[in-house]
């Protein structure tokens, strides 16, 4: 068989694949659809309602009185540090729980597994769960937000930071272990050094995730810009909450910009 012939064959196995798959996603869309009874026709024709408040209500953005103003930007900073302080802290932690966690490292193999899955099943839990369940129990405040955001990004992290230590060569290990090393010194002398850049990153990235996050704990009572926003949506001043939903925006681009380039240095 010629090579142009494979070729085509391949090409026509590529398109037929493709169409599958392309009608798997219809048929999905159309299943998914009838289920939850959303209905596309209906809201293409409340497109025009939708469009009408979007520009008569949000535009012009328009800034909160020249009292309220520093309350808005400090609110900005509050989340900014809370992102931070809780993604620090879940760091710290969730590093001396993920030693623990892999099975290469652990001084207790057996407990590897149990310390995965606990992580896990925090994980699968949203921040946005957490904060319901800590709002109902403390009130509204910083506490909800930060205890919120430190739960979600240490299970995050805790499996992030196994992963990192499970890819690295054990042959450091090993030779530390033979000539008697203790676990901390295996810790500091070969998995630290190796892995370090790995943390790091994923350290960034949660940093990140939590700035997004941290807006959406704060509506329900985490405290910050999140909940500043949610006050003026409910005092129907959403002029007053485009203009905050634009400095989030610029906060999480300007966030993402900075972490990103360092991710880039971290890792070449």
């Amino acid at each position: 068989m010629s090579k142009n012939k494979k070729m085509q064959i391949m090409a026509q196995g590529q398109k037929k694949m493709y169409t599958i798959f392309i009608l798997a996603i219809v048929v999905l869309f159309v299943l998914a659809s009838i289920y939850t009874g959303f209905n596309p026709i209906v809201l293409i024709k409340n497109g025009d309602a939708f469009v009408e408040f979007i520009s008569e209500d949000f535009f012009p953005p328009a800034l909160p009185k020249e009292s309220r103003l520093p309350g808005v930007f400090s609110s900005i900073l509050v989340t900014l540090a809370l992102a931070m302080s809780a993604t620090t802290i879940a760091a710290i932690l969730a590093f001396i729980v993920a030693l623990f966690g892999s099975e290469k490292v652990s001084p207790f193999p057996r407990m590897a597994r149990v310390v995965r899955g606990f992580a896990t099943f925090l994980r699968n839990i949203p921040a946005l769960v957490w904060a319901f369940i800590l709002f109902s129990s403390l009130g509204i405040g910083t506490g909800v937000g930060f205890i919120a955001l430190l739960i979600s990004s240490f299970a995050f992290m805790v499996r992030a930071f196994v992963e990192t230590m499970e890819d690295v060569s054990q042959d450091c290990v090993e030779s530390l272990a033979a000539v008697g090393a203790t676990f901390p010194e295996r810790v500091a002398h070969a998995i630290l050094p190796s892995c370090i850049n790995g943390f790091l990153s994923w350290f960034l990235y949660c940093i990140e995730v939590n700035i997004r996050a941290s807006t959406i704990v704060g509506m329900v009572g985490g405290g910050g810009v999140g909940l500043t926003l949610f006050s003026y949506i409910k005092g129907f001043k959403y002029d007053i909450a485009f203009s905050i939903i634009l400095m989030i925006a610029a906060m999480v681009i300007i966030v993402d910009r900075i972490t990103g380039r360092l991710r880039k240095e971290i890792n070449k």
